[in-house]
This record gives structure tokens, sequence and C-alpha cells, in this order.
């Protein structure tokens, strides 16, 4: 919202405050001022001109030689070429010495041949936007509508040095939309009294049900519609202090019954509507939803088809206008128009912004509409229109309004207690201080032993509790004067959960194990969603996707993670290490999938390398068990953590293990298929998937320390030979099992095939440790525990000592 300095001051003394001191107590006051703009942009020099002569220029067809009178002792000659220029103009002059936009000097100058003394200036070059000028005078000069004095000030007749605020307002101060509103706002904070125009029409005896009646199908969509119609109304352009108004608040002027309803626009903040009544067709109103398909030519010379959804100002027959955002072409008024049918109405907002959007149609009026307007300034909206048109058009407003609807509505009332305000604000303030406040807003209010009642009038309907009201009174107390304490409540000092704690360390477990974090899409394709996925899975799919590419939820991480390899494969980075901890949706049969938060990495390329000693040591399957295996120690699960042999379509047979925590399925491991490899364009690359909520909500023991060993431990190593098909997991868990307390660690350190073993048969050989941290072990001790080892696995495996 623009508010010209000059045009408020009509309704409020300003007097002793600047455009800044001003911005700064409305900014402080709750309405924040975005900025101040002067509209003389660095002018200086320029007068009014009175044009004695024009006459042709001798060596040039398009320039003009011009004697000017500038209130000085003898005009000056001024070369124009303006196709405009005219004897007996009043002309905005730029003397010799005068400075225009852009730090622009003008000087004595000589075209072809004759002398010129300043320049005739257009409004464009006095620094107003193109946009804002009337088109009488966007090609050319300036022409000033009335006799003024030569050698005044042409930018006060302009009003271009006057100052513009401009106020940054949110959606729930509609009231602040209008020049009367920010007159409210701006006389309560500078407590100030406020002088509202007060319309006085001279009605004929002609009535307006003559000429045209109202009829509102449903008043849920148009709670109230007037039209008033005048007369004998001559179409020109408007006078300058009307021209100025709108230019300073951003609008181009028309003409001048145009002009009037977009200023008592700006200052009701009520839109209006002019229909051409000859060109409207009938003598009937009629408001209604538009059907489907119908048609409208809207003001902008655009075709628009309208639907049921939007609200339209019809003849009784078609559409002349859609309701609250444009009239249409058809019933314009134009410069033969005589006869005005003068629209003042309450649109309900909802409806109007439909048809805004729906249309790609955004002005003034469906603006305001939608945020709301007061209804019961409606009618005095009309009235000062009404007036104005009387005054300037030479317009006869005929008796009465054609009218369906309540013109007005009731305050609401909403009460708060002065305790309860100074309980929130944390202030002393009195209730007289409070009634003061109320006062300056202009609520009327009943107090009852410290408790308002206030009555909020219709033009702030922000206002609708009693919090709103501690808002209000806080504001223009002053929020400086608030004083700043610290809240007196218990504090609870932020942490992060227990769950967060643990995902944290399998953050730092994995980087410090050479792994880097990646983040990828959680929408994937249906050809990567069944990538580890039963073909017959029920899919996720989303109701809009951008692309069939991400069209569905995925079910693994794996896919993308590949994706990622695939890209840094593609640009010559070899040695590969990626984990992602992410969201993973599976279908439940429920309308809302299962979401559970997966961990997943892929490895490929080498996995160490040390140039020095020319070792290098390739990713392979036991590097991505080892990544697991030290994840459960960081957990202290490692004796619950289990892996068997597996198989799985898109992985390496025979190098492949499903991963099991306490005896319950949660993930993979494994080598991708050579032929999955050959595919994606990948060398030899590993992966692995686990159920990560499963892991960091398992139950895990408190850490607890032991003491230094004090005692000997006894190493005994065996080898055993065993079926080829058993696995050496399996052994060790039943060894483990045999050997009870006293065997504290077991390893395996080799496993042999070939010569000397029997086909079908392999050697598992294992380090067993004995200790005892009361007491030295005696040989028969290891000896009593040993046997038990070596007799479980001959009893369960069959096993036999190799030779």
């Amino acid at each position: 919202m623009l508010v010209p300095m000059n045009w408020l001051q009509q309704y409020v003394d300003l007097d002793s405050y600047s455009a800044d001191e001003l911005a700064d107590l409305i900014t402080k006051g709750g309405i924040e001022v975005e900025t101040v703009e002067k509209l003389n942009k660095g002018i200086s020099g320029v007068v009014v001109g009175y044009v004695h002569e024009c006459n042709q220029h001798p060596d040039a067809d398009k320039l003009n030689i011009c004697s000017v009178d500038i209130g000085e002792e003898e005009p000056v000659q001024i070369i124009c070429g303006a196709p405009n220029i005219a004897q007996g103009q009043y002309v905005a002059v730029a003397k010799v010495g005068a400075v225009l936009p852009g730090n622009f000097k003008i000087k004595k100058a000589k075209l072809r041949g004759e002398a010129s003394h300043g320049m005739i200036c257009s409004l464009q070059e006095l620094g107003i936007e193109s946009k804002l000028v009337q088109k009488e005078f966007a090609d050319g000069i300036f022409v000033f509508s009335d006799a003024v004095t030569p050698g005044e000030d042409a930018l006060d007749y302009l009003n271009l040095n006057d100052e513009v605020l401009e106020l940054g307002l949110t959606p729930n101060r509609a009231d602040a939309m209008n020049m009367i509103g920010v007159a409210y706002e701006v006389g309560a904070v500078l407590n100030r009294s406020i002088a509202l125009p007060s319309p006085e029409l001279v009605r004929s005896e002609e009535n307006t049900d003559s000429y045209v009646t109202v009829r509102v199908e449903n008043e849920e969509d148009n709670p109230y519609y007037g039209a008033t119609v005048i007369k004998d109304v001559t179409i020109q352009s408007s006078p300058q202090w009307l021209v100025n108004r709108l230019v300073s608040a951003g609008i181009r002027p028309i003409n001048n019954v145009v002009d009037i309803t977009n200023y008592v626009l700006l200052e009701y903040g009520q839109p209006l509507h002019a229909f051409d009544y000859d060109r409207f067709g009938s003598k009937e109103v009629v408001v209604r939803r538009a059907e489907d398909g119908e048609k409208i030519v809207t003001l902008d010379d655009t075709e628009r088809t309208l639907s049921s959804e939007h609200l339209v100002i019809t003849n009784g027959s078609k559409p002349v206008a859609v309701a609250g955002v444009m009239g249409g072409a058809d019933s314009e008024v134009q410069q033969d128009t005589t006869t005005i049918l003068l629209e003042a109405a309450y649109f309900n907002g909802k409806l109007v912004r439909k048809a805004s959007k729906d249309l790609g149609l955004r002005s003034d009026s469906s603006a305001r509409f939608e945020k709301g307007i007061d209804r019961n300034r409606v009618v005095s909206a009309s009235e000062r229109a009404a007036q104005l048109i009387q005054e300037i058009a030479g317009g006869t407003v005929l008796k009465g309004i054609a009218e369906q609807g309540d013109r007005t509505v009731e305050a609401k009332d909403v009460s708060i207690e002065v305790t309860r305000i100074n309980q929130v604000l944390g202030t002393e303030i009195s209730e007289t201080e409070v009634a003061a406040i109320f006062e300056r807003l202009h609520f009327s209010y009943q107090n009852f032993g410290g408790t308002f009642t206030v009555q909020v009038p219709p033009r702030r309907p922000d206002i609708m509790i009693s919090e709103d009201l501690i808002e209000e009174v806080g504001r223009l107390y002053g929020y400086d004067n608030v004083p700043a304490t610290l809240p007196i409540t218990e504090s609870t000092p932020g942490q992060l959960s227990d769950y967060q704690l643990k995902r944290r360390r399998v953050r730092r477990t994995l980087e410090g194990a050479g792994l880097y974090q990646t983040v990828t899409y959680s929408l994937t394709s249906p050809s990567k969603r069944m990538f580890f996925s039963d073909e017959s899975a029920e899919a996720i799919r989303l109701a809009m996707p951008m692309s069939e590419d991400r069209s569905e939820l995925r079910t693994s991480l794996v896919p993308h993670l590949l994706e990622v390899a695939q890209y840094n494969r593609n640009r010559q980075l070899e040695n590969l290490a990626f984990y992602e901890t992410a969201s993973v949706f599976l279908p439940n049969g429920s309308e809302l999938p299962e979401e559970q938060e997966h961990l997943a990495g892929v490895v490929s390329g080498l996995w160490q390398e040390h140039l020095w000693q020319k070792e290098k040591k390739p990713a392979d399957f036991f590097v991505v068990k080892g990544i697991l295996e030290e994840l459960a120690v960081e957990f202290s699960v490692e004796d619950r953590l289990t892996f068997a042999r597996t198989e799985e379509p898109k992985l390496h047979p025979g190098r492949t293990a499903a991963v099991y925590l306490d005896q319950e399925l949660f993930g993979y491991i494994g080598q991708l298929h050579p032929e999955v490899e050959k595919e994606l364009d990948l060398s030899e690359t590993y992966v692995f998937e686990i159920n990560l909520e499963k892991l960091l909500k398992a139950d895990v023991a408190h850490l607890q320390y032991k003491k230094l060993p004090r005692f000997p431990s006894v190493t005994r190593d065996v080898a055993l030979v065993v079926e080829e098909s058993l696995e050496a997991g399996e052994v060790k868990r039943v060894l483990k099992d045999a050997g009870g307390a006293k065997l504290v660690e077991i390893n395996l350190f080799d496993v042999y095939q070939g010569e000397h073993l029997e086909e079908g048969k392999k050697s598992l050989a294992f380090s067993l440790r004995y200790y005892n941290p009361e007491q030295t072990l005696t040989e028969e001790e290891v000896k009593k525990a040993h046997d038990l080892v070596l007799t479980a696995a001959e009893e369960q495996f069959g096993a036999a000592l190799r030779k």
C-alpha cells in the first residue's frame, strides 16, 4: 500500500513529523514501512511556462520554435519537438541550469541554427514512470489542464515534492489497504484526531428505481449489492489534484469517472465499478453464478471462459462483469458516455479469489475483496464517488439506491481483563491507560471493574479474540516500553534421544571405517523398486508423480546407492565406499506403508593401499562382513550377530549371507552377481543392507570394565576335518558353547582343502584361549575343557582331528 504524505495530511495533522520519523513510528506500532520514496528525484529549476507563440522551425519538419513565458521579464525561446506542443498551453519548463532526474543538467543549446534556452518537459522526463502517464501525454509533453501562474514551481502543481510511504501489510491488516484505514492507524499512533470525508449529495427528484432494479440470486455469495444512477455526465480528463493523488499512489489516470472510482477505492478501500448505463443492455441487474462454459470479454479485451464457481454481474441475460474482479468491455465507460450505473457491493471473498485465480486476473479490487472490506462503509463509499462525479463530471445523481441485502453488520464484542493484559505483556498498565488506548483506536467499550468489553468495528476484522486486544494495547503502549524480563519457568536442557545418539554412533563408526555418507531420493522407479524385492510385491505409487523414474516409494536403499557408484565410476573414481541411513517404505496392507529406517552400503575397488609396503588389498566379502561386525562391537551385540549362507537373484551365488540378530533376520551382505556388475558397468562390488531400527532398538548391556588379567591364559590350536558344506560359523558356535566359561576366545585362522584330505572334506583350524580370572589354570582343567570341545565337535559334526 502506497501512502502519499500530502494525501494523508488531509485526514491527520502531520505537522512536525517528517516522512522518515512517521515511518519509524508506524513501524514501531506494528505495520512495517518498507520504504520512503521521494517523488522529487533530484529535480530543480522546473517552472510553469506559458507558450505565447509556436512556429515551425525553418530547417526541421519535426521541430517548433516556441516563445515561452516562464515568469521572467522577457519570454525565452525554446526549441521543442513534441507532437502535441501548441500555442496557448501551460507547460512544465526546465530552465537553463535546471537539473532533471539522473543529474541531467539543462544548458543553452542551438538546434539547427536556432537558440534554445531550456526544455519543455514530458512527465517521463520529470521522473514519472511511463505506466502512470495518461495516454494523451504518453508520447509528448505534459500540458496543464487549468490556467496556472508562469514562473511558479511546477513540482508543486505536479505533487512531485511529495513523499510516499510504502506499507508492507500482512494479510490480516486489510483495514490499512485504504487511506481512511491508514488515517485511523496513524491517528492512533500519534494520538491525534482524524478528519474523515462526509459526502453531501444533492439528488434529483427522479428515482433510481425507474431506471434499474437489483436481484441477487444467493445472498451468501453477495450479501449486499447497491446501484446508483447518475445522468448528464461529461467524460473528460480529471483535474490535476485527482491525477496527482492517483499517480503518487501508483495508479494510471484514465478519465474522470474511472479515476473517481479508483480514488474512492484507495480512500475507502471499497471497490466500485461504473457501467455505461446505455450500453448495459437492460434495466435489471442480476447477480448470479456463471454457467459452465459461459464467456465474457473483460476490460483488457480478452475473452474469458467462466464456470459455476464464478460470480458474475449480468443484465438479466449475459454477464457484464466478473464480480469483484473486472468489468466487461461491452459496458465500459467511454468518451460518449452520459449516464452511469455505479455499482457498490459486498461480495464473498472466497468466490472473488477463486475467479481471480482461475481467470489469471489480479486487480486492486480482487485483492481487497479477498482480504476483507468494511461492509458498513459500502454505501458511504458509493455516496462519496457520486458526490465527486457530481462535482467533477457534472453529473445528476438520481434519488435512492437500487439495492438488495443488509447495508451494515453489528460490531462484535471481545472482552479482556487488565490483569490479563499485564500478565501477558509483563507490564503495569493502568485501567485509565488501557481505556485511552481503546479511545485512540476509536473502539467503543464498557469497563466493569477492570474487565473491558470492546465493540470492535467491522473495519478491523483481524480482531477476534482477547489476545488480539492484548496485541493492540501492547503495540500502542509501545514495545520499547515493555520491560525485558526472562521467563520464570522450569527449563529443560536440549539433548538427543537415546535413538538419536545411537544413530550418530553408527555414522561415526562407518565414517571411521572409511565410508562416505550419501543421501538419495526416497522416490524410485518400478524397476529399481523390484531390484531386491519380489516382483509380485505390492507397489506404493504416488498419486501425481513427477516422472516414471520417481513414481514409487523405495523398498531398498541399495539400488540408488548403485546409481551413486555408477556416477562416480563414470568419472574415473575406482575405489568406492558409500553408506546411507534413510527410510524405506514397505506395503503392509493398510492405506499407509510401514516406514523403516535402514542402513545400506556399497564397497568396490581397493579397500586399502600401502604404496611404501607395495601392499594392496581389494574389497571382498570379509571386508563388508567386518564393517558390520565392527558395528556390532560398537553396540555390544557381537555375540548376538550371526551370518548364514543364502541366495539372492541379484547377488553372487556363494558370496552372499543373511545377517541375523538374536536369530532374527534383519539384513544381508554379498557381492553383486557378475551379470549385474556387467550390466551396471561396475567392477567387483559388494553391498549390504540391514534394518537399522532393529539394531538401534536392541537391548544393549551397559558398558562394563574388567580388571587386567592377573593370571596367565592357555592357548590350544585344533584342526578339525569336517564336511565341505559345513559352515565355520556354526562349528565355532558349538565349540564356544561346549568350552564353557573357561573358553574366553575362539578364532578361525585357517581353512584347507586339497591334498591329503578326502574329497568333500575340509579342515577348519581354530585357536582357543582358556582363562580363569580367579587363579592360574592347571593342565587338568585345560584338558577337561578342551576334551569337552573336541567331544562336542565329534558328536555334532562327526569332526575328526586332522593328522
